[in-house]
């Protein structure tokens, strides 16, 4: 169910434009009700709705995904089963595939499962499996932190802003490359699979809504960064403005629903988002 503030907003700014989702798309939205999250130049945004269109969107916080965005963890993991599969003589379905990517919400696809049907349980899916992530593991360590996410990071900071990851991922697996890539620390707030329900991960809000929690912001003042249709949609869901970075394997896929779409987060600094948002 849409949020009702969120459509109520809409139309204020909007003039009853319908919407296509339940985020608010705008790049000015909410600005006549979540007041405290503005600011007023000069003081003069008091009085009626339209008074506020001259208020100044505050952003306070930063949410990144982790897999796919902060580190390209996705298309190595792709690459291994894509030769896998190949080798025996069969092919990774990729619309499958695409279904799980950020998120495990949508399927229950499991690709050694699947590869283990596909020989007649002539493959074992446990050693399947034991392959995978032996040669993912050494893909993955050999990858660095994704174009223009360590500028974000220093920017964010400078400028006074939290920061949060939330990954549908582990904590066991976003903790220990976070730390292996000297970011760890630089985050206010940490939020995993493992912190909410089961089967609540992207393309639920539920990643995203613990971490305005935890940040203690208010989703309007906060900006998301993904790079998968199940990240943008849980974004979308939670009510969160949202800009899709997709890699090299997402971005063959479509994305639909973010307010701001770049090929790298070196397309456009900071400051200059912040600025565009306003």
């Amino acid at each position: 169910m849409a949020d009702k503030r969120c459509l109520l907003d809409q139309r204020l700014v909007h003039n009853n434009k319908s919407i296509e989702s339940i985020a608010c798309r705008s790049l000015g939205y909410n600005l006549a009700v979540m007041t405290s999250d503005y600011t007023c130049p000069g003081g003069q945004c008091q009085g009626s709705p339209g008074a506020f269109r001259g208020a100044v969107l505050q952003i306070k916080a930063l949410i990144f995904d982790f897999d796919g965005l902060i580190l390209d963890t996705e298309t190595p993991e792709y690459q291994v089963w894509q030769a896998i599969y190949r080798e025996n003589g069969f092919e990774l379905p990729h619309d499958k595939w695409e279904k799980i990517i950020g998120g495990a919400g949508l399927s229950n696809f499991d690709a050694a499962e699947h590869l283990s049907l596909l020989s007649q349980g002539q493959l074992d899916s446990v050693s399947l499996r034991d392959r995978f992530r032996s040669e993912s593991h050494t893909l993955i360590h050999s990858q660095s932190i994704l174009p223009g996410v360590l500028d974000y990071i220093h920017e964010a900071k400078r400028l006074g802003l939290k920061l949060a990851i939330a990954s549908s991922s582990s904590h066991s697996w976003v903790d220990t490359h976070a730390k292996r890539l000297g970011i760890f620390d630089h985050f206010d707030a940490i939020i995993c699979g493992d912190d909410v329900g089961l089967g609540r991960t992207k393309p639920n809000p539920d990643l995203f809504l613990l971490a305005l929690d935890q940040l203690n912001v208010r989703k309007e003042a906060a900006i998301v960064f993904e790079d998968s249709p199940n990240g943008v949609k849980a974004a979308n869901r939670a009510g969160i403005f949202v800009v899709a970075v997709p890699n090299p394997l997402t971005s063959t896929l479509l994305i639909e629903g973010s307010n701001l779409k770049l090929g790298s987060l070196n397309d456009l600094s900071l400051p200059d988002l912040i600025d565009k948002i306003k």
